[in-house]
C-alpha cells in the first residue's frame, strides 16, 4: 500500500469516526492523536524478497520485525570542534544519567547507548520516540538541549546508516569532495567535520562542494552547512547526473578539477548514469563510495556490476570490511531476478518480451560471464539489514579509480590527434541510452559575423569579471536557472579602500589571506564581509558560466557605520570568529570562567560587574568590537576544559558579548549552569530583530545581541511549542518507520517502472 493510498485511508476512517476534531480521541489515544494503527504488510514486498533469498535463512521473522518497529532516535555529535568531549560528558554525566530508571506512560524509558561501530564514542541510539520527546514534562530538559544543541551544529539527528558513507570515504583535510546528492545535509556534515579534523588549521586545503537537483533542498543544505561554520564548502544547483566539469588555475594554466573524494548517495532513479557521471570527475587514485537505502538488487549490485563492467578495468571495488569494527553486515549477492510491479518475473534479458524493453534494461540483470563476475568481486558491498542492529536497510559499495575511464581515455586521444589537423572537426562526448559515453565528432556549426561578435563580447566580459573578482551567476544564455536567484560572489580587489582600516583595527597577522574576503554585492555599500578558502576562490573565479552556486564563504565582517569613530566600520561576526581569530593580534580580552558567565547571562553588563583583571584590561581599550578568549585551567579539571572565543562589544561603560542565543544556552550548558534560569532571563531582549545596522551608538549596541538571529530570535517559542522533528527538519529527513516506503520502487539508471516492492528506506 502506497503513502497516498495510506493517508486517503485515514482520513476515510477518520470520517467514519466522526471526524474526532473535538480532541477527546487524541486524549483516550495518548500519544498516538487518535489515529489508528498502520498496517505494515506488504504482500508483494515479502514475495520479492523471499524469492531473491536477500535475507540469509532463518532470519526472515526477525527482519520483518524489526521493519515493523520505529527507527531508533539517533543523534552524533560534531566530532571536529574543540569541546565535542564537553558536550559527550555532558550527555553522559547530566542528560543520560537523568533517564535512568524514568519511566513515562507506563513505558520503561532506555537509557542511550554507543553505536559500537562509529569512533569515539560520537555516535548515539535510543528508543525515545518524537511523540515522547516533546510530550513528556520529565524530558522537557533533555529536549531543550537537543534543539538548542541542533540549531548550533554540535549535535546532528541522523539515521545510524546514513552515517556509513562518510565514513567508508576515508577523508583527509587535503582532499577535493563532491557530494553529488547532497541533501538534507546529514553526510555533508559529516564530510565537513571530517575537513577539519585539525582545529588549528583555519584554512583546510580540501572543500566539499555539496550539490542537489532540487532548488528549495539546497537551502535546506545550506541551512545545515552554515551551522558548522565553515570556509570550505559551496553549495550549488545542479542535475547530479550531469554536473558540469570544473576548471581551476595551476599556475596560470587551466585544468579540469578532479575530486580525491566523491559521495554518490543517490536517489531511487537515474543511479548509473549519476553514478557514471561521479567516476568520470574522480582523480586518479580516488575513492568513491556508492549508496542506496535500498536492498534491491537492480538498484545496488545491479548498477555497480554495469559500472565495472564499462570501466574495462578502470575502477575496482575496495574491500572495506574491516573499517567500521562492530558493525554488522552480509555482503553482496551476484545472482538476482527482475519482477514487475504485477509480479512477473524475468531471469535474464533474452527473456523480456519487446513490449517491456522500455521498461526493463539489459543492465538489470546479472552478468552471466562467470570469469568476468569473479573478477569485480561484488562479495565486496556491504548489505545492511533492518535487524542487523536495528536501522533502516542499506547498500555500501566503495570505488577505487585506478586510471582514467576508457571513453575518456579515447576522447582524448582523438583531441590529440585532432589537433594536429586543420581544425575542422570538433569532439563531444554524448550520453548513450544505457548511460555509456560516446565520441561523437561534428562539423563546425556556421557563424555570421554577429554571432562571431557576440561571442567576442561575451568572452571580454567574462574575462573582465575575472580580473574584478566578480562571481555572478551565470548568465541565462548559458544556463536555464530555477529558483531563486542569486547574488554575485564578488572578491575584494587587492587595493580596496575598505580594507587598511580592518587590517590596522585588528591588526591582522601579515599572513591573512585577504584575496579570500568576498562580499555578495556588485555595486553599493558593501554590509558584510565573507571568507572563503584560497582552493574555493579558485573554483569560483574560474567556474562562474559553468555552475550555480547557491551559497559559499563563512561570514566574518558586519557593517557598523557608527564603528567608523572609534577606527573601523565593521564589527566581527560570531559565526566566522574561530576562522578569523587565528589571524588577529590586537583587541584580544582574555576572561576567567566568572566574567564569561557574566556575560552570557545578561544582556547589558557594566564593566564594575567583571572581575579586576578584566576590568584592567579594557580600562585603555578604545570602543568597538572586541575579541573575548577563554583558556582553560588544567589545574581545575571541574571547570569547562574547552577554549571559547566570542565576538564581544567594548562600550563606554559596558561590556558585552555578541552571541546568538543558541550558543549562549550552549556554553552555559558547558559551565554547568542552568539553562532555564538563564533563559528566563533573556526574554525580555531575545525578541528583539535586527533591523540593519542604527545611526548611533547606543542602538547600535541593542543591534549586537541578535546578531545570527535569523534562527535565534524565534528559538524560546520553538522550544516550547515545536516538535522536535520540525525543528531537526534540516537534520533528519528520515521516515519515521522502517515500513514507511518498502512499497516497491526499483529502477537503476534508464527504468522507473520495475518492483515497485523493492526499497527498504533507511
Amino acid at each position: 500500500m502506497g503513502r497516498r493510498q495510506r493517508n486517503r485511508q485515514r482520513q476515510q476512517q477518520r470520517r467514519e469516526r466522526g471526524g474526532g476534531g473535538d480532541g477527546q480521541g487524541r486524549e483516550q489515544a495518548g500519544w498516538e492523536g487518535g489515529y489508528p494503527e498502520i498496517v505494515k504488510e506488504n504482500a508483494l514486498f515479502e514475495r520479492y524478497y523471499r524469492e531473491l533469498r536477500i535475507v540469509p535463512e532463518g532470519e526472515w521473522e526477525p527482519f520483518m520485525a524489526a521493519l515493523r518497529e520505529p527507527l531508533p532516535a539517533t543523534l552524533r555529535i560534531t566530532g571536529y570542534k574543540s569541546h565535542a568531549k564537553e558536550i559527550l560528558h555532558c550527555l553522559k554525566n547530566k542528560y543520560f544519567k537523568e533517564l535512568q530508571d524514568l519511566v513515562v506512560d507506563g513505558q520503561k524509558i532506555q537509557v542511550p547507548q554507543p553505536l559500537k561501530w562509529y569512533p569515539e564514542e560520537l555516535a548515539w541510539h535510543t528508543n525515545l520516540s518524537r511523540k515522547i520527546l516533546r510530550k513528556s514534562p520529565q524530558l522537557e530538559k533533555f529536549h531543550q538541549f537537543l534543539v538548542s544543541e541542533t540549531e548550533c551544529g554540535n549535535i546532528s539527528r541522523q539515521e545510524a546508516v546514513s552515517m556509513i558513507p562518510p565514513l567508508l570515504l576515508n577523508v583527509n583535510p587535503h582532499h577535493k569532495i563532491l557530494d553529488m546528492c547532497a541533501a538534507p545535509g546529514s553526510k555533508t556534515a559529516q564530510l565537513i567535520e571530517m575537513l577539519h579534523a585539525d582545529m588549528n588549521v583555519p584554512f583546510p586545503e580540501g572543500f566539499v562542494i555539496a550539490n542537489d537537483v532540487d532548488n528549495k533542498r539546497c537551502y535546506l543544505l545550506v541551512h545545515q552547512a552554515k551551522r558548522l561554520n565553515s570556509p570550505c564548502i559551496m553549495v550549488v544547483n545542479h542535475d547530479a547526473s550531469s554536473i558540469p566539469t570544473l576548471q581551476i588555475d595551476n599556475n596560470g594554466r587551466k585544468e579540469a578539477l578532479f575530486y580525491d573524494r566523491i559521495l554518490c548517495d543517490v536517489p531511487c532513479r537515474l543511479q548509473l548514469r549519476i553514478a557514471t557521471r561521479g567516476v568520470e570527475q574522480l582523480a586518479e587514485g580516488g575513492r568513491m563510495v556508492y549508496s542506496t537505502c535500498s536492498l534491491n538488487p537492480v538498484e545496488n549490485e545491479a548498477v555497480i556490476a554495469s559500472l565495472l563492467e564499462k570501466s574495462e578495468g578502470a575502477l575496482e571495488l575496495a574491500d572495506v570490511f574491516s573499517e567500521l569494527p562492530g558493525l554488522k553486515w552480509m555482503r553482496g549477492i551476484t545472482q538476482w531476478k527482475v519482477m514487475l510491479k504485477d509480479g512477473q518475473w524475468f531471469e535474464a534479458w533474452k527473456d523480456v518480451p519487446s513490449n517491456r524493453q522500455t521498461q526493463i534494461r539489459p543492465t538489470m540483470f546479472p552478468i552471466k560471464d562467470e570469469e568476468k563476475l569473479k573478477a569485480m568481486n561484488l562479495e565486496r558491498c556491504i548489505r545492511i539489514l533492518p535487524h542487523h542492529q536495528n536501522t533502516g536497510g542499506f547498500f555500501v559499495a566503495v570505488l577505487i579509480k585506478k586510471s582514467p575511464m576508457p571513453w575518456n581515455k579515447r576522447q582524448s586521444k582523438l583531441q590529440r590527434k585532432l589537433s594536429q589537423r586543420t581544425g575542422d572537426v570538433s569532439v563531444s562526448a554524448a550520453a548513450t541510452e544505457d548511460g555509456s559515453v560516446e565520441i561523437v565528432e561534428e562539423p563546425p556549426a556556421a557563424e555570421d559575423e554577429e554571432t562571431k561578435e557576440t561571442q567576442h563580447l561575451l568572452n571580454v566580459e567574462s574575462e573582465q569579471s575575472k580580473k574584478d573578482g566578480v562571481c555572478g551567476p551565470p548568465p541565462s544564455k548559458k544556463m536555464k536557472l530555477f529558483g531563486f536567484k542569486e547574488d554575485p560572489f564578488v572578491f575584494l580587489s587587492e587595493d580596496d579602500p575598505l580594507f587598511p582600516s580592518i587590517q590596522k583595527f585588528y591588526a591582522l597577522d601579515p599572513s591573512f589571506p585577504k584575496m579570500n574576503l568576498l562580499t555578495r554585492t556588485q555595486e553599493g555599500k558593501k554590509r558584510q564581509l565573507y571568507m572563503v578558502s584560497k582552493e574555493l576562490r579558485n573554483v569560483l573565479l574560474n567556474n562562474s558560466e559553468r555552475m550555480k552556486v547557491i551559497n559559499t564563504g563563512i561570514k566574518v565582517w558586519s557593517r557598523n557605520s557608527d564603528g567608523e569613530q572609534f577606527g573601523c566600520a565593521f564589527r566581527l561576526a560570531q559565526e566566522g570568529i574561530y576562522t578569523l581569530y587565528p589571524f588577529i593580534n590586537a583587541r584580544i580580552i582574555n576572561v576567567c570562567i566568572e566574567d564569561v558567565k557574566v556575560l552570557l547571562t545578561q544582556e547589558n553588563p557594566f564593566l564594575s560587574k567583571f572581575t579586576s583583571e578584566t576590568h584592567k584590561r579594557v580600562k585603555d581599550l578604545a570602543m568597538g568590537s572586541i575579541v573575548l578568549k577563554y583558556e582553560p585551567d588544567p589545574s581545575k579539571p571541574d571547570a569547562l576544559q574547552c577554549p571559547i572565543v566570542l565576538c564581544g562589544w567594548h562600550g563606554k561603560t559596558s561590556l558585552r558579548a555578541f552571541v546568538p542565543k543558541n550558543e549562549r544556552l550552549h556554553y552555559l550548558r558547558m559551565m554547568g549552569v542552568e539553562v532555564f534560569k538563564a533563559k528566563r532571563k533573556e526574554e525580555d531582549f531575545e525578541s528583539k530583530t535586527e533591523e540593519g545596522d542604527q545611526d548611533n551608538t547606543k542602538h547600535m549596541e541593542e543591534e549586537m545581541d541578535i546578531e545570527h538571529n535569523e534562527l535565534a530570535t524565534k528559538m524560546e517559542a520553538e522550544v516550547d511549542e515545536k516538535p522536535i522533528h520540525e525543528l531537526m527538519e534540516s537534520s533528519v529527513i528520515e521516515p519515521e518507520n522502517k515500513m514507511e516506503n518498502v512499497q516497491p520502487s526499483s529502477e537503476n539508471a534508464e527504468n522507473r517502472d520495475i518492483t515497485d516492492l523493492s526499497s527498504v528506506k533507511a
